[in-house]
């Protein structure tokens, strides 16, 4: 049985700055396991610029934002599988994976680090009648026909759903030529980033039906239409607001799952909200040195923050395989409450914490003119006034150790969205 350090699941954004914060804090015996043949993961589809920003202080396309990462990965020596499936973790860090050239192989890590990312939620999910004709993808699906293997998907086009990568979407197929009708969302606000629905929708002129979805699909062989209809607060159709559209592609951007079966077989405590692993402000899990990271761990906005959370992870687990992460027995539980779903992490000790720990959340509803509040227990202590908070934008607060050394008594910290 081979063994490594650190084993990283996932040669994306978050597995390539995991192991490049790893082998800069110490660490060389790195294994980087990737499933597609290439690193990069999702990025090497997303040509479009706004990536990077915030990492690299200049606006790159995913595959140049990429580039840098897997430059960094090579030129550190780190290794790397590609077109390797890992089948299994066991709870004392055992991997199993299996590819073509080696067959099945059993690997020992001191830390294993999830960065998997996350998948599409499929048309299953969705319960949309009618038959199943050719014409239906999900907008990755579509993104990457396009984008990567030069395939139009078709010329008359519908979008439920308006997730990011949606919104993108409705661009790049307006761009190559095809006609974008309507972009549908159930919801009575968009999934996505405001920039992308002005970018993407607004400068070509494309509708965006809020609380609308898709009610019926016309065709058998090949999709010729969809019906409309406006959904009431329980996010069922309203009868008699039906709107009939031709077509002969309809993109699904209905929301994204981490792919989190290995975390789950092995024994991770998950988040029921976020669908991915329930962290400490180390981004460890409740197994001692599995760290999880990025859109496996919960959907971001911005892969500059996946970055930033991923080599936190990188160099958390290299302090752990070092035996520098030592637990103080005391945590402080955070929790989200009135207006923010979830945090991440979940729970905290502060002994071991950085001086500064970013805390990131994401509201439930559009609040305008409201407050970001964070109570000490009873006690508030951050109250921040924000114009503008939406679902499809991460928020985010600052906690100092500094601060909460101050509290040595303190039970919860809770975050909630006040009016006032």
């Amino acid at each position: 049985m081979k063994a490594y350090d650190i084993v990283i699941v996932g040669g994306g954004p978050a597995g390539l700055a995991a192991a490049s914060a790893a082998r800069k804090a110490g660490i060389s015996s790195i294994l980087i396991i990737e499933r597609d043949q290439e690193l990069g993961g999702i990025l090497n589809q997303c040509i479009h610029n706004g990536f990077g920003l915030h990492t690299f202080q200049e606006e790159l396309t995913g595959p140049e934002y990429a580039g840098r990462f897997i430059e960094q990965v090579k030129e550190l020596g780190i290794t790397y599988l590609l077109q390797t499936m890992v089948l299994e973790i066991s709870p004392d860090k055992v991997v199993t994976a299996m590819n073509r050239v080696d067959g099945m192989m059993q690997i020992q890590a001191k830390a294993v680090i999830l960065a998997m990312g996350c998948r599409e939620r499929a048309r299953g999910a969705l319960n949309i009648p009618g038959y199943r004709p050719a014409g239906i993808f999900s907008a990755g699906t579509a993104q990457r026909l396009v984008n990567m293997e030069g395939y139009l998907p078709g010329r008359e086009v519908v979008i439920l759903g308006s997730g990011d990568i949606g919104l993108i979407m409705a661009r790049r197929m307006t761009l190559e030529g095809a006609t974008v009708k309507v972009v549908a969302e159930l919801m009575p606000y968009s999934g996505g980033l405001k920039r992308n629905i002005v970018q993407c929708l607004d400068d070509y002129g494309i509708p965006l039906k809020l609380r609308h979805t898709v009610v019926d699909i016309q065709g058998k062989e090949r999709l010729e239409g969809v019906t409309l209809a406006q959904v009431d607060e329980n996010g069922k159709p309203v009868a008699g607001t039906e709107e009939s559209y031709t077509c002969d592609t309809l993109l699904l951007s209905v929301g994204l799952i981490p792919e989190n079966e290995l975390s789950q077989n092995m024994g991770v405590e998950m988040d029921a909200v976020t669908a991915g692993p329930v962290v400490n402000e180390s981004l460890e899990t409740n197994i001692p040195g599995v760290f999880a990271c990025g859109n496996v761990l919960h959907v971001h906005d911005l892969v500059d923050y996946v970055s930033e959370e991923a080599a936190r992870a990188g160099t958390n687990a290299a302090r752990y395989v070092k035996g520098e992460l030592k637990e103080s027995g005391r945590q402080v539980g955070i929790r989200a409450t009135e207006g923010a779903r979830y945090t991440v992490p979940r729970r905290i000790d502060v002994q071991k914490m950085d001086e500064r720990l970013t805390v990131r959340f994401r509201v439930g509803a559009v609040f305008k003119d409201s407050y970001i509040s964070v109570y000490f227990d009873q006690e508030r202590v951050v109250h921040r006034k924000k114009k503008v908070m939406a679902p499809g934008e991460m928020e985010e607060v600052a906690l100092l150790k500094q601060k909460l050394l101050e509290y040595p008594n303190l039970e919860q910290i809770t975050i909630k969205i006040e009016k006032e």
